[in-house]
């Protein structure tokens, strides 16, 4: 049998695996699994088990599951289209900034990680002043087809309100999302959202802190005033029918999509999650697999 931290390094290893993933020692030690070690512990045990040296492989400075030696070229070239993808992902994340109502904004996702493909989707989680979800996402809609016809495809898959911070499905998944998200604005909001949801420590203790730091500069003279302006005239009584109008228009469109078994979605006043097609639950059932197979 393993030893708690020694299962805990590999399976960290084969989470990352579901995702086509080599990680580097310093992301071990970051999204280690149940466990709090130090870097050093990590290294020393990579270095000196056995039992891990025969279930995991260390290729050009990433460590792999055993037989999965091809993910670390794999990684190079997914690193190379990232860089290119956060260009963009800047660019249009700022813009997003300065929609009415907009509080926060980070990247999350393959690309929070580096690990995208060409013509990958740039996921967004947006958070909101409360109340006002429905208006800031339309408005953020009309960025994505703006960058749509620059060939550039954005998906702001997450929107959710000051008010709903607080995530309610509490697993290993989320709490990825969660750690390796990267705001882009909104860092006080950031801190908030890492606040309420301190159950992503009992996952992942190690990742406390920011994964990296990747602001962009949000202070437009110009831009702010206009969402001041926008925001003070869709403050009342207006913006509220408005924001009903919106919510109840896209929930009809939406309501099909709600119907599939496999929908992790959730759309009412205080969030559009738009998970239609629950990857989630796949991810953590191909990690169970993993983990079957060897033996944990």
């Amino acid at each position: 049998m393993p030893l708690a931290h020694e299962a805990a390094i590999l399976r960290t290893v084969l989470y990352a695996d579901v995702f086509d993933y080599p990680l580097t020692l310093d992301e071990i030690h970051r999204y280690l699994i149940g466990e709090s070690l130090p870097l050093e512990s990590i290294q020393s045990s990579l270095v000196s088990s056995n039992w891990l040296s025969q279930r995991i492989d260390r290729v050009n400075g990433y460590y792999v599951a055993s037989g999965r030696s091809a993910l670390a070229e794999a990684r190079h070239h997914r690193s190379t289209y990232a860089e290119k993808m956060w260009r963009d992902a800047r660019w249009y994340g700022n813009l997003i900034a300065h929609c009415p109502f907009v509080r926060m904004v980070a990247v999350t996702g393959a690309l929070a990680m580096d690990n995208v493909q060409p013509n990958d989707d740039i996921d967004y989680l947006i958070v909101t002043a409360p109340r006002r979800v429905w208006l800031a996402r339309a408005s953020a809609i009309v960025i994505v087809r703006l960058a749509r016809i620059g060939g550039v495809n954005l998906c702001p898959n997450y929107v959710l309100s000051e008010s709903a911070l607080a995530q309610a499905r509490l697993d290993l998944y989320v709490a990825h999302e969660i750690a390796q998200m990267i705001p882009l604005v909104g860092f006080d909001v950031y801190s908030q959202m890492r606040s309420a949801n301190t159950w992503v420590e009992k996952f992942l203790p190690n990742a406390r802190s920011l994964p990296r730091p990747n602001p962009v500069d949000g202070s437009h003279t110009v831009w702010r005033t206009l969402q001041r302006l926008f925001e003070k005239l869709f403050s009342g009584s207006v913006g509220d029918a408005l924001e009903n109008w919106e919510r109840d228009r896209k929930m009809k469109k939406f309501r099909s999509q709600l119907r599939g078994s496999n929908s992790a979605a959730l759309l009412d006043e205080t969030q559009v999650k738009g998970h239609f097609n629950d990857y989630g639950s796949r991810a953590l059932k191909k990690y169970d697999e993993r983990c079957t197979l060897a033996g944990l």
